[in-house]
């Protein structure tokens, strides 16, 4: 494991205390979020679905964008074309804010994904009363048995788990768990490196029925182009998007590499 994301997983088991420590209330037995389909927005036969990333920085690049407006951006994503949203919550890390959560879910009608580093059922609890409709479960931070929880409890509360892996055992421990939605992370955990070869090479291993998305990296038309041709079912573009001058021309771009053929 890289030791960047060994600084962020022991950060979080802080975060976790203060989260029980401040009494987050589980909601058992209460309706299942009033959530929107996120999985079905990423399978729309004959295209690929964009999920349109906000984040603000990252340890391997810096700041990304300095004007903090995450509904104009979200906006702005709904417009373009976007199938769905991610949003980066980590503070620390990434300058996300939590609290940007409900306020976004209030401006948009799209699916929103909030991207964080989930190791506990009761930021799982948090992401559903923040209004989430589905989160993001890394393969590489867990254990078999803990993956496999976090998946059925986001389930049991309304919301979809995208569990992202990086190399084969990830994704065997992925299937182990019969995640319904694999996202595959080109950022190599070990070098930082960053190649669509990677989802290119983990899909024919991908079980059957299970939605497929390509993470990092993806540049444009090119790299669209291949991945739906080896059947991937959505891309999850963030840093390329929040960096252009021009996000609302550069995301209609993008989702209109995503309508053309593939492969």
């Amino acid at each position: 494991m890289h030791s960047i994301l060994s600084k962020i997983l022991e950060q979080k088991k802080e975060e976790v205390g203060k989260l029980y420590e401040s009494g987050v209330q589980a909601v058992e037995g209460q309706p299942p979020n009033s959530g929107r389909d996120f999985k079905g927005a990423l399978s729309s036969e004959g295209r690929v679905s964009l999920i349109a990333e906000i984040k603000y920085a990252s340890p391997s690049a810096g700041v990304i964008r300095e004007e903090v407006d995450t509904v104009t951006i979200g906006r702005t994503y709904e417009k373009a074309g976007a199938s769905a949203i991610s949003l980066v919550t980590d503070r620390l890390f990434f300058r996300g804010r939590s609290a940007d959560l409900p306020i976004l879910k209030g401006a948009v009608t799209l699916p929103i994904l909030r991207k964080e580093f989930i190791i506990d059922r009761i930021q799982v609890t948090e992401s559903c009363l923040l209004g989430a409709d589905a989160v993001l479960l890394i393969a590489a931070a867990l254990s078999r048995d803990v993956l496999e929880a976090l998946i059925t409890f986001s389930s049991s509360l309304g919301m979809a788990a995208i569990t992202e892996v990086h190399d084969r055992e990830d994704l065997e421990k992925a299937k182990d768990c019969r995640a319904e939605i694999i996202g595959i992370n080109n950022r190599n955990l070990k070098t930082f490196e960053v190649s669509v070869d990677n989802t290119l090479a983990l899909v024919p291993h991908v079980p059957e029925g299970c939605i497929i998305v390509s993470e990092s990296g993806i540049q444009g038309g090119e790299d669209v182009s291949r991945l739906k041709g080896a059947g991937i079912d959505a891309i999850l573009v963030g840093t390329g998007l929040m960096k252009s001058r021009d996000m609302d021309q550069s995301t209609r771009e993008l989702v209109q590499d995503c309508n053309r053929g593939g492969g």
